[in-house]
């Protein structure tokens, strides 16, 4: 049976709706993770929160339940004895997992001649191998309460600088991290379609954080790069609110493998392939 347009209008408020739904957001102290979280919170569903600082993890989690119920669960998802420490805990906690949102993240900026390795094993460990190890542990409680019509939701958070070169960072591992990122979660998307477990990147250009307040000259960081998208501003709570919503709810149910570029607009900004002022490349000759 078809639903009509005026069937999904009356009905709008379950259609985009994650009440009592339950969220595991990895970094969910702060930053993006901390917007994600409290969208959820407000919404009406049961979120934990993680984060390697312990002492950070339980204020956000106290300043958030001022909306709704979250909860902390300080683990270092580089280690990945934590990391099953916390699927542990997890398991013993709840009997099914709705949503799981991996954001933790981290970069490191250095020279190519002096980037240390030991940087780059660190970054893949969390932005990578800590996405998958938490997929694929969590993956029985993801199973237990997915249906065709209501599956369970994996979001991964990458990053326009794993779609596209952004110059000038020296945060080699991170960028190759987040191509990494969207490749995987296409993977998984694939695997776990058919256990109704769906999952979706999100790749955030620049966003209110610690790191985009640091000073370049007069600006913040924040004001400089937001500014060079096609839209012309920075993202957000509203912005990775809506796009988290829309795929945690009914709404995004049909919704697997994709990686959603929430940038204003960077990814698709054109190349150049001149300096400006001088003269266009002349049209090939067709033969």
């Amino acid at each position: 049976m078809y639903c009509t347009s005026s069937t999904i209008m009356s009905d709008i408020e379950r259609l985009f709706s994650v009440r009592d739904k339950i969220v595991l957001v990895t970094g969910g102290s702060r930053g993006i993770g901390e917007m994600i979280a409290g969208t959820f919170v407000a919404a009406g569903a049961k979120v934990y929160i993680t984060a390697r600082n312990a002492a950070e993890c339980e204020a956000t989690a106290h300043r958030l339940r001022g909306r709704g119920d979250c909860r902390a669960l300080p683990a270092d998802v580089a280690d990945p004895q934590s990391v099953r420490l916390l699927v542990e805990e997890i398991r013993t906690r709840e009997p099914r997992l709705d949503v799981l949102v991996n954001n933790a993240g981290i970069a490191w900026g250095a020279p190519l001649a002096d980037y240390p390795l030991d940087a780059w094993d660190r970054v893949f460990a969390v932005n990578v191998r800590a996405m998958f190890q938490l997929t694929r542990d969590l993956l029985p409680q993801l199973k237990a309460g997915a249906t065709a019509h209501d599956p369970s939701r994996v979001i991964n958070l990458g990053s326009v600088a794993g779609v596209r070169v952004v110059q000038s960072t020296y945060a080699y591992a991170y960028g190759v991290s987040k191509a990494a990122v969207n490749h995987l979660t296409a993977t998984l998307a694939m695997e776990l379609a058919a256990s109704h477990v769906t999952v979706n990147a999100v790749s955030p250009g620049v966003f209110p954080s610690r790191m985009t307040e640091m000073r370049v000259g007069d600006r913040t960081m924040l004001e400089v790069a937001g500014a060079t998208n096609p839209l012309g501003r920075p993202g957000s709570v509203e912005d990775i609110a809506g796009t988290c919503l829309y795929l945690a709810s009914r709404a995004g149910a049909y919704l697997t493998g994709a990686v959603i570029p929430l940038d204003g607009g960077l990814h698709a900004r054109p190349i150049a392939l001149w300096e400006e002022g001088e003269p266009a490349a002349e049209p090939a000759a067709r033969s």
